[in-house]
């Protein structure tokens, strides 16, 4: 347990394998984190919970943390040692509750620099309990932290809230003093990128090399590496339409043969498309994606950009923080949905779901956006990631003018910037990594098998003439496109590459992937909203869509 950035995630990582299990806790949306280690040859439960200031349960996340000490064996506490006064009231609270503590006082690398001198022996005195410095971007006395758990004893006691703010003053005079800071190139940077004039450009120029590099991390995996892999994979599959012929297997697993030939993104067979979509036009966009991420999370960038965002966020109805949201959902929207759990209101939450729902495409869907209107140049993107950009801010206010309910101000704390620690963020991308493979693959296949049986039994046609009217006239695409809006509802990357045969002009290709990006989050993102929201704002929620998907698609059709 510990503060808000105090090193808690990479903490754990520390002392936790890989098999690592997030969840949320019982009947609530607060997410926590389980692992083990090895403790005196015995496996043992590690939980990390979300950070806290304190235990006075003003917050689901302190209710949560408050429960789990009534369950738990032992506290580690982690704290920032570079800012021991603000840490220490959640120590001497965790102290009352009648359990061990062990304090690990984290970033001690840090303290030299800072002109910070900290009498350790003087306070585990003082506290009664081990007291033990460490890195754990290094591991530097993790060992040793590890060796005192068994040491630890509880100390209950009572203090009223002023008594525990005057203890903190009598502990730091005892065992802290403080020299002359040596302001370093990354202090300089610190300040440069949290003020509006320099932090806006360096947000801006950030996020474009990242953008840049997740590009070019994944054109080279798929260049490089998985195409040649489904080009050894390519004579195996017609082999194996040979021996099936024609029929429904055959338009089940191999889909059909364009021009006599299986093409691996039209045929929409479950071992042609099925595999390659998810595996070679989506995972290593997603792999950089999150590879990028985790570096901006680590590093103490993530913490700055909610902080100049704050006041456009504020406007929108949301604080600051919800940009984590909107990155994540870049990625995927399903982590992008439940990490809203931030957020401290329902109505907060209500309108970071929805806004990244209709306006925020996760990267599966980008890249194959790329593929559709890359040839065309930098206008035909620019149209289609203006447009969302502009639905994602005008809807916005007015969710912000008209939902009813609190955005109360959530403080958030901004770290030093620091090197990420590597095994931390490996740990990080295989978890994000694994989450997206056993949920995008499996609806992937659903969405390919479902399409072909529909097509099979003519329910796709039957579709397509019911909503000829508005999918003709109001949007301007033919209506052979409603069979990429089916699909859409099971994997909107999948849709989004059912356009590629219809030979559609660069104006439609434009509105049906804006269409298809707001109409109807991906059965996955649907179950997650359903779950964050409940019945009644997820109706809601979803006439939003529907209806601002027809206003935009229409005003595009005439416009462009």
């Amino acid at each position: 347990m510990g503060n808000q950035n105090v090193g808690k995630s990479t903490f754990f990582s520390r002392i936790t394998g890989l098999n690592v299990v997030s969840s949320n806790y019982a009947g609530t949306t607060v997410e926590i984190k389980k692992g083990r280690m090895k403790l005196g040859g015995k496996s043992v439960e590690v939980i990390d919970v979300p950070g806290i200031y304190h235990l006075d349960a003003g917050s689901k996340a302190e209710e949560v943390a408050v429960d789990i000490l009534k369950e738990g064996d032992l506290v580690i506490n982690v704290i920032d040692v570079t800012n021991l006064e603000r840490n220490l009231y959640l120590t001497l609270q965790l102290m009352e509750k009648k359990i061990p503590v062990v304090l690990a006082l984290n970033f001690w690398n840090e303290t030299k620099r800072k002109g910070i001198e900290i009498d350790v022996k003087k306070l585990e005195e003082i506290l009664k309990v081990p007291v033990v410095p460490v890195v754990a971007t290094t591991g530097k006395g993790i060992k040793k932290l590890v060796s005192k758990l068994p040491k630890a004893k509880a100390h209950a006691r009572k203090r009223t809230d002023k008594e525990r703010w005057a203890k903190v003053g009598e502990i730091i005079d005892s065992v802290q003093k403080i020299g002359k800071e040596h302001y370093t190139i990354p202090e300089r940077l610190k300040d440069l990128s949290i003020k509006p004039v320099t932090g806006i450009p360096i947000a801006v120029l950030i996020m474009a090399f990242a953008f840049y590099i997740v590009r070019f991390i994944g054109e080279n995996l798929i260049g490089c590496v998985f195409e040649p892999l489904f080009n050894l994979y390519l004579p195996v599959l017609e082999r194996l339409s040979a021996y099936l012929g024609s029929g429904f297997v055959h338009d089940i697993l191999i889909g059909a043969l364009i021009e006599g030939e299986i093409n691996f993104v039209e045929s929409m067979g479950l071992l042609t498309t099925g595999l390659f979509v998810p595996i070679v036009m989506v995972l290593p966009y997603v792999f950089a994606f999150y590879l990028i991420l985790g570096f901006l999370e680590d590093s103490g960038y993530l913490p700055r950009l909610a902080t100049l965002m704050d006041n456009i966020m504020h406007k929108l109805g949301m604080h600051g923080l919800a940009i984590i949201p909107m990155l994540l959902g870049l990625g995927c929207n399903v982590p992008g949905a439940m990490s809203t759990r931030i957020l401290e209101t329902k109505r907060q939450r209500f309108i970071a779901i929805t806004l990244m729902a209709i306006a925020v495409p996760c990267m599966a869907q980008i890249a194959i956006v790329f593929g559709l209107l890359g040839e065309y140049g930098i206008n035909a993107l620019g149209i289609f990631f203006m447009t969302l950009f502009a639905v994602w801010f005008v809807l916005g206010l007015l969710l912000n003018r008209f939902i009813r309910g609190d955005s109360p101000e959530t403080f958030i704390e901004i770290p030093p910037y620091r090197i990420p620690y590597f095994k931390g963020l490996v740990k990080k991308l295989w978890m994000r990594m694994r989450s997206f493979l056993t949920e995008a693959i499996p609806f992937v296949f659903l969405g390919v098998l479902v399409v072909n049986v529909l097509y099979v039994l003519k329910i796709i046609d039957f579709i397509s003439n019911i909503t000829a009217p508005i999918v003709v006239n109001v949007l301007g695409l033919p209506k052979e496109a409603v069979a990429s809006l089916v699909v859409g509802f099971l994997r909107k990357d999948v849709a989004v590459g059912m356009l590629l045969p219809l030979g559609l002009t660069v104006k439609q290709l434009i509105i049906s992937s804006v269409v298809l990006t707001m109409y109807f989050p991906c059965i996955a993102t649907f179950v997650i909203l359903f779950k964050e929201l409940g019945l009644k704002d997820t109706v809601k929620s979803v006439g939003i869509m529907i209806a601002l998907t027809l206003l935009v698609g229409g005003l595009l059709n005439l416009i462009l």
